[in-house]
């Protein structure tokens, strides 16, 4: 059955807009697990503009669900993962002034680096996910990494939806057989909501996790919090 885990960076940003502690980011991750969510997601960026080093430190002892960490694992964020250890560690190559994450590995290209990266993690026991593009390609040589699930990067699949859902989710589909034809477990995120998640699910009934952070926290803004994470749950609760 698939989980949910509520990406709190959004939170974050409206905190760093004014500064102080509201709204309170701790208090927020584990109002999520209160209401339901089966983890919290936090990707730090090294400039610290959402999620800072020291939230994730703050965070980490008081997650009672599954703590997700994601970002490009340069030096720091290696040294972050290592001495919190979370249950999961998802690897995304967002160069440090992107606005939000915007493509998957070529996991390919960089088979040495990932390889090495994800031996290191998994030797602290932490559970390691690629980010990838919609490609089985990329999918089966993530599998030659070691690493233990793929994120599928969800934003072509998003864009496409409202037009011709059918051939959106196709490249997922076979993406997600690869990859569990390889082994893999397979999680998703990035522009997935209340219009276009069900679907996703229904298709790739497999998937272990999605990541919903920026939909979560707007329609949060219309319905409450509660609420959405309510409503969120029931698009992923469907088998």
């Amino acid at each position: 059955m698939t989980k949910l885990s509520v990406n709190i960076n959004k939170i974050a940003t409206i905190r760093n807009a004014r500064g102080g502690n509201m709204p309170d980011v701790t208090k927020a991750a584990l109002d999520c697990e209160l209401f339901g969510a089966e983890g919290i997601t936090v990707h730090p960026r090294p400039d610290e503009r959402h999620i800072r080093y020291s939230d994730v430190r703050t965070i980490r002892p008081l997650i009672r669900t599954e703590f997700n960490i994601e970002g490009n694992p340069i030096p720091s964020f290696i040294d972050l993962v290592t001495e919190v250890i979370p249950d999961q560690v998802t690897l995304v190559p967002d160069a440090h002034d992107a606005i939000t994450s915007n493509a998957g590995w070529d996991t390919i290209r960089n088979r040495g680096f990932l390889t090495e990266v994800c031996a290191e993690f998994k030797s602290k026991g932490i559970r390691t996910s690629i980010f990838v593009d919609p490609d089985p390609r990329m999918a089966e040589a993530a599998a030659a990494c070691g690493c233990d699930r793929v994120e599928l990067y969800t934003e072509a699949y998003a864009s496409m939806y409202p037009k011709d859902r059918e051939g959106a989710i196709l490249p997922f589909i076979k993406t997600a057989e690869a990859a569990r034809n390889a082994g893999l477990g397979v999680n998703a995120g990035h522009d997935l909501n209340l219009e276009n998640l069900e679907y996703f699910i229904r298709n790739i009934p497999w998937t272990a996790e999605v990541s919903i952070g920026h939909a979560i926290i707007c329609d949060a803004l219309y319905m409450g919090l509660e609420k959405t994470i309510k409503d969120y749950l029931s698009k992923v609760k469907i088998f």
